[in-house]
């Protein structure tokens, strides 16, 4: 099990900037659509991993941020098991780089973001997101089936 961070920078148009997963060769999320964050270096805290990641793949330094929640990721493979903290930025400087090693950058409107190639468990905390939840612990699992998630916890409780 591993953590990880995963940030929704939000501009002034309602447009997530979002990340095509398409450049990396053994990427569990290859030929999906994420926000941008990665995995903690050693001695990393949430927020200094968060800060770094967004920066090596976008070019931007993050000002304003917020904790949004933890989602614990259950899958076949327990060495992809993560525990992702959750983020969105509304405040940045710096200029977005034209290229990004991981995948292609993109502003997609937020309403139109679960038409993307997304995870099925990403619909569950986007839509917390766009409800403007607490913070919240989200358990996705996707054990049985692979990439069907196949059961949610929501503080607790069981979505399905």
């Amino acid at each position: 099990m591993y953590n990880s961070t995963l940030c929704y920078l939000e501009n002034p148009q309602g447009e997530y900037l979002m990340l095509h997963r398409v450049k990396k060769k053994a990427d569990i999320n290859k030929g999906k659509w994420i926000g941008v964050g990665g995995k903690f270096e050693e001695g990393e805290s949430p927020d200094e991993c968060l800060r770094r990641e967004v920066w090596e793949e976008t070019g931007l330094t993050l000002a304003q941020f917020q904790f949004r929640g933890v989602v614990t990721f259950l899958c076949n493979d327990t060495s992809s098991d993560q525990f992702m903290y959750l983020f969105t930025a509304t405040g940045w400087t710096g200029a977005l780089k034209p290229v990004c090693s991981e995948g292609d950058l993109a502003w997609v409107p937020k309403d139109k973001v679960t038409e993307l190639p997304i995870w099925e468990g990403d619909e569950i905390f986007l839509k917390l997101l766009a409800e403007d939840a607490p913070p919240f612990l989200l358990t996705l699992d996707y054990r049985s089936e692979g990439d069907r998630l196949v059961r949610a916890v929501l503080n607790g409780g069981s979505l399905f």
